[in-house]
């Protein structure tokens, strides 16, 4: 190879080389934006929020009930004071076996004769409560079972009733509301039982579509009901065992001003209640916790897969771009070994042609 080949050669190898140098610099700055990439993905991943599924516990509450004859109280509140005493409230529940109670509705016939309105359910007619029309008596299958003297103590009956059924529908016994009933013969037991409608019901003309009753009106009866009333910060003492839990409790008599009452003895008046443990779990808000933890688990899930996914796609493309660096490394290699070579020649040029000049 000549002088000026071999000079030639050598800049086109540079010029190369440079080039592979450049390349290689790009390809690096490449895989740094990759990597910032892929950081901030474990980043993401590592300040994600891992669902944490809800404890039962969390949704079981103790409560603590002491009988006292027929009625059960449940303790809410227990205040501790000075010298082991407490503020404790309760709510008292009891059964009420004769109560004014929702019952089923019939239809309600109306019939007008000589401007005079009766109301009836097939053929029992409705009377007023508190009253009666003594030409009817024989037509009504209850009031023709009674004598006078019943018949008065049945009036004064049904006067009570009245102030239960303002009571109970109105929450005001003492209204001056009427109501309207009818007796049905039970069949099991044989006695008569009461049924009762609101007499401004009734007489609605707009409820009346050709002689029967076209809309709902209301009916009550008698029948058991559950009833509730809440004690405010009775003075008591209570008693725990070795784990903690309350076994038992000392409710003190106390007088309008809050303080301890005594017997004729000087004692404390009080009365004591074993306490009976109850635990039980809100299944309708477990399981709404339940459903909204699956649903974040489940959304936790898809974003880690789809993070890993973008991790996945970022380390293939580094894989490739490392290739492609080693290519060029081993271009960059090749290119340095055949420059190393053309310069071996051009010093021997340049020696023999000094050698020439110097003969």
């Amino acid at each position: 190879m000549g002088m000026s080949a071999s000079q030639a050669r050598f800049l086109c190898l540079t010029a190369r080389k440079n080039n592979v140098e450049f390349e290689g610099q790009q390809i690096n700055q490449q895989r740094t934006t990759l990597s910032n990439e892929s950081g901030s993905y474990y980043s993401e991943l590592c300040n994600m929020a891992v669902p944490t599924p809800p404890s039962v516990d969390d949704y079981t509450k103790v409560s603590y009930t002491f009988d006292d004859g027929a009625l059960t109280n449940t303790i809410t509140t227990m205040i501790a004071k000075a010298n082991g005493e407490y503020s404790i409230s309760f709510i008292q529940q009891w059964q009420d076996d004769y109560s004014i109670v929702s019952a089923s509705s019939s239809i309600i016939g109306l019939k007008e004769e000589n401007g005079v309105k009766t109301y009836s359910i097939g053929s029992s007619e409705l009377r007023k409560l508190g009253q009666y029309d003594k030409d009817k008596i024989s037509s009504d299958p209850y009031l023709s079972s009674l004598d006078e003297g019943q018949l008065e103590d049945l009036m004064e009956q049904e006067t009570y009733y009245q102030s239960m059924l303002n009571d109970t529908v109105r929450n005001n016994p003492a209204a001056t509301n009427e109501w309207y009933v009818r007796y049905i013969k039970d069949s099991i037991s044989g006695s008569y039982i009461p049924y009762f409608y609101q007499a401004s019901e009734v007489t609605n003309p707009d409820k009346y579509i050709d002689g029967f009753a076209t809309s709902n009106i209301n009916c009550y009866s008698l029948g058991s009901t559950t009833k509730t009333k809440e004690v405010l910060n009775a003075l008591g003492s209570v008693e725990k065992d070795s784990t903690g839990r309350y076994i038992s409790i000392v409710l003190y008599q106390t007088d309008a001003d809050g303080n301890k009452k005594l017997d004729e003895n000087g004692q404390v008046i009080s009365n004591s209640y074993t306490l009976v443990t109850n635990t039980a779990t809100d299944e309708e808000a477990y399981n709404d916790a339940l459903n909204k933890y699956n649903y974040e688990q489940y959304q936790y899930d898809q974003k880690v897969q789809e993070i890993n996914s973008k991790i996945e796609i970022v380390q293939q493309q580094d894989k490739a771009l490392e290739l492609e660096l080693k290519q060029l490394d081993t271009e960059e290699t090749a290119i340095s070994t055949e420059m190393e070579a053309v310069k071996k020649v051009i010093t021997k040029n340049i020696e023999s042609t000094f050698k020439t000049f110097n003969a």
